[in-house]
């Protein structure tokens, strides 16, 4: 695995993460961890900024804000939210990411270097492994000499401060008529909060909901819902009329399995709704080239029903 600063292309199940590391004080010594976070959450790395106390922050790890091009943003302290010492650093560094449309920082000791590898290698945490850090791994990923955990960001600045993360559950009053019409929705997203969230507003509004945890699950399901509607002689139809995805999966992204489905003669006609903290108008584009009917913020969550009646041409299902 090499650096690369080329950007990658749509579909390729491809994905580039900055490696950082946090040293943690222990009685028998320092202790470094290695983790990861997607480039495409990363906007810059700086050195750490002068900082300005935030009365009554929501979390001791929030260790203050500081202007950056006329944007207040806080600054997280990493090491302090996972329940770590963090040793002192002569030169720590800072992250500043953007996903569903927040600016936030994080205080890490260093960073190491990029790399570019398939999502294939990027193994979801066992659900042991996921219960001892509170849920908030969403990825491993195996070197020769070091283990690298991929951070549910997402998480961390929702439990920090759940008001600064729209990732709430808007009022959606069940449409009459649209439980009978049993319109079948396959979900895929590998953070359960996430899958849970989106499963509840969909069956709220009277859709019938299959989630699976990431995109080679999904596209394996699929797959079994062909091979029946085969057997029976029946439409595709009668078992599944829309895909709502995820980006960033393990085993296989959601550009990928947007672009598999649209490469299959009998799948290619199923709407697809990519849903993710890392759409924006910067990364807009790939939804685009793989073909992706629609596109929508894990912060707007709220217009996700319209967005699925819509494209399942139903005006009676949309909210009001």
């Amino acid at each position: 695995m090499s650096d690369t600063n080329i950007l990658l292309e749509s579909g390729t199940n491809e994905l580039e993460i900055v490696e950082f590391y946090l040293d943690e004080s222990r009685p028998s010594g320092n202790y470094r961890g290695y983790y990861g976070i997607n480039v495409a959450k990363v906007l810059e790395i700086i050195q750490m900024p002068s900082l300005t106390e935030m009365p009554e922050a929501a979390h001791p790890a929030v260790l203050g804000a500081f202007n950056l091009r006329n944007e207040i943003i806080p600054l997280i302290d990493l090491a302090m939210w996972l329940n770590k010492d963090r040793a002192d650093s002569e030169a720590p560094k800072v992250i500043v990411t953007e996903f569903n449309r927040t600016k936030s920082a994080f205080l890490v000791s260093g960073v190491t270097r990029i790399h570019r590898i398939g999502w294939q290698e990027v193994e979801a945490p066992t659900k042991y492994v996921s219960s001892l850090t509170v849920n908030s791994i969403t990825g491993v990923v195996k070197f020769t000499d070091r283990i690298i955990f991929i951070l549910d960001m997402e998480k961390i600045c929702m439990e920090l401060n759940p008001n600064a993360v729209q990732l709430e559950e808007p009022d959606i009053t069940t449409p009459d008529g649209i439980a009978q019409k049993e319109y079948r929705i396959l979900l895929a997203d590998d953070s359960s909060m996430a899958r849970n969230m989106i499963a509840g507003i969909l069956t709220k509004a009277g859709f019938i909901v299959h989630a699976e945890e990431n995109g080679q699950f999904a596209w394996n399901h699929l797959m079994r819902l062909k091979r029946k509607a085969e057997e029976s002689g029946q439409p595709l139809s009668r078992f599944i009329n829309l895909i709502v995805s995820d980006i960033e999966m393990p085993s296989m992204d959601g550009h990928s399995l947007t672009r598999q489905i649209k490469e299959d003669p009998e799948l290619r006609h199923l709407p697809i709704i990519l849903c993710s903290s890392i759409i924006t108008e910067t990364l807009h584009h790939k939804g685009i080239a793989v073909g992706a009917d629609d596109q929508i913020s894990k912060a707007e969550l709220s217009e996700l029903v319209n967005r699925a009646c819509k494209l399942l041409g139903d005006s009676a299902c949309e909210t009001a």
